[in-house]
């Protein structure tokens, strides 16, 4: 019988906080809190940034404005007249000289130089953005300056913080699973879609030259997209066991998660870390979206209220009158285990991810439109709830995580595909959330942000509600969907993640609930099998509410090992039944596949 992949601790950041203990989620329904779930939220915020002030940390968070100075260089084109002379440092000269240039040493350090009538001329200038809100990271909260982050490009830098919370909420040690398991068992799967292209990532690289900088010799290799994994593998766990990242642009973060939930169902690893960490709020990036017509301008955000300016908190409307979706960035981590692990060593089950559906659109004419890839994962997603919890769990009992954008084309589509579903399931008012509504769309990592979103719902009984809504749009198929804006309770025993990617990448994870989940294990493993979960579950709860106690006090620092417990090829024992490595307790062993029986 294969595992079932559970979900034992989530981690990372995003424009609403700190994901673990469901903080993050917390301030997405910070109106639903009492006081005291007030307060702590503010605590956790104000961990994230010295910040005391309670309505510095609500505005400091969510969907807002950029701040002015982040603007876009473009650079004037022109050329001269005559003769243009100017100064500039030896150092920046180029070498070979255009033809034409004059030049004359000033000193050691500078010269000057003689433009040629005629020449090119292109000046860097800034440029008033178009698009001015975003889900940004808290304000004050700077990843890069919790260890020695060495130049890293932001979203390394965000990557390390955020399966370092992960493993802080998981409350076992990392050394001591090390002991536990074989480097085969532990997997990583992380990425993100559009790699690292701040300056110290592909961006500076590419900008360099043409801004007259010298290229750096970690641009090129920290700037690739599976550097997400390798900086876990290394730095944080200094795993040797299987790695990779996918990447399928909106459903990244979905695209990683099923290949972790195969590799524990189908035996070839037993803790799995997945997760995407995704940095687009760079002013080209948000330029190239822009021009495709993808984001809601300030301009069109004020026509649709009639407004003299944009209201930027409300930027984006999902199934409501909206003009385009918000550009976020997030990290978002969580760690599977196979059920007997799980049970074994007493760790948290948060929730289960029994699989993670991914179709293509088939024949498309625009690469960039919706097509009939949807209808399949999400259909096959409602028909594993059905056949994992029954009938009524599934019409009664669940809701879906819509992708929702906030985009004009999104709502008519996306709507259409989940209203023909609960159609087909005999679904009547199916609840539907759609958190990009707080926390904007973060690209590779949306779904990541749902994910600890759901799992906060499983934990709280608070669903939220599409607050940036004033109403919801005429053109919508909404029929058998519940669309709310305010806040509601709901305790569902499953929850589907609904990933709509551009270029027809399309994604739906099944996520069953804490206590959907207990009652499989309790049909596979037994009730004593649970019994002796429940005693160890404790321990495991108060670690992690220890880590969450340092954390809120500011003293829970990224795990970073750089150039800690590096080995060489002397340092593997190898023989024909196994390989060993310092640090892991247990060899991994050569096992037999049977698969290959029939070929003998």
């Amino acid at each position: 019988m294969p595992a079932l992949p559970v979900i034992t601790a989530v981690g990372g950041i995003n424009a609403a906080g700190r994901t673990s203990m469901h903080h993050g989620f917390h301030r997405l329904v910070f109106d639903a809190l009492d006081d005291a779930g007030r307060r702590r939220t503010l605590d956790a915020l104000g961990a994230l940034n010295g910040v005391h002030s309670e309505t510095a940390l609500l505005n400091g968070t969510l969907i807002r404005g950029l701040p002015e100075s982040q603007r876009l260089n473009m650079a004037v084109n022109g050329h001269s007249d005559s003769p243009l002379t100017l100064e500039m440092r030896n150092m920046d000269l180029p070498d070979p000289l255009p033809t034409g240039w004059r030049v004359e040493p000033i000193n050691r350090q500078r010269s000057r130089v003689t433009l040629p009538a005629g020449a090119d001329l292109r000046v860097p200038t800034d440029v008033t953005r178009r698009v001015s809100a975003a889900g940004q990271l808290p304000d004050g909260f700077d990843p890069g300056a919790l260890y020695a982050s060495r130049n890293h490009p932001r979203a390394l830098q965000m990557a390390v913080y955020g399966v370092s919370d992960a493993f802080g909420m998981l409350g076992i040690p990392w050394d001591s699973l090390r002991g536990r398991l074989a480097p085969d068992e532990v997997a990583v799967y992380a990425s993100n879609a559009m790699a690292q292209l701040d300056d110290n990532g592909l961006g500076g690289m590419m900008r360099a030259p043409a801004l007259g900088h010298r290229t750096t010799s970690k641009q090129c290799p920290l700037g690739l997209g599976e550097m997400t994994a390798d900086f876990i593998n290394a730095y944080v766990l200094r795993s040797a066991g299987s790695t990779g990242g996918m990447l399928g642009a909106c459903a990244t973060f979905l695209y990683n998660l099923e290949r972790g939930v195969h590799a524990i169902r189908q035996g070839r690893a037993r803790l799995v870390v997945v997760g995407t960490s995704e940095a687009p709020l760079v002013p080209e990036v948000m330029e190239g979206y822009r021009a495709m017509g993808a984001l809601a301008e300030d301009e069109a955000l004020a026509a649709l209220d009639g407004a003299a300016s944009a209201d930027l908190r409300r930027a984006c409307r999902p199934f409501g009158d909206n003009c385009g979706f918000t550009m976020a960035e997030s990290a978002q981590f969580a760690v599977l285990m196979d059920d007997a692990l799980a049970l074994e060593l007493g760790a948290d089950i948060l929730g289960a991810v029994p699989d993670v559906f991914v179709h293509a659109d088939g024949a498309k004419k625009s690469i960039s439109s919706p097509g009939i890839g949807n209808y399949l994962t999400l259909a096959r997603s409602a028909n594993l709830v059905r056949q994992l919890l029954g009938e009524d769990a599934l019409r009664e009992r669940s809701y879906v995580h819509a992708h929702g954008t906030g985009t004009p084309q999104n709502r008519v589509t996306e709507s259409h595909v989940l209203n023909q579903v609960a159609d087909a399931f005999g679904i009547q008012d199916w609840p539907v959330a759609a958190i990009k509504a707080y926390v904007g769309h973060s690209l590779g990592s949306a779904g990541g942000d749902q994910l600890a979103a759901a799992l906060g719902t499983f934990a709280d009984g608070v669903l939220p509600g599409i607050a940036t809504v004033e109403r919801f749009a005429d053109d919508l198929h909404a029929d058998r969907l519940s669309l709310k804006q305010a806040h509601r309770e709901l305790r569902p025993d499953a929850a589907l993640l609904n990933s709509k990617g551009f270029g027809g990448n399309n994604a739906t994870a099944v996520v069953l609930s804490p206590d959907a989940t207990t009652d499989l294990l309790a049909r596979r493993h037994g009730a004593a099998a649970l019994d002796g979960w429940r005693d160890k579950v404790g321990a495991t709860r108060a670690a992690a509410g220890e880590y969450d106690r340092r954390a809120l006090a500011g003293q829970a620092l990224p795990e970073y090992h750089f150039n800690d417990g590096v080995l060489h090829g002397d340092d593997v024992a190898i023989n024909d039944r196994e390989i060993r490595l310092p640090g892991w307790d247990q060899p991994l062993t050569f096992k037999h596949d049977s698969g290959f029986d029939d070929y003998r």
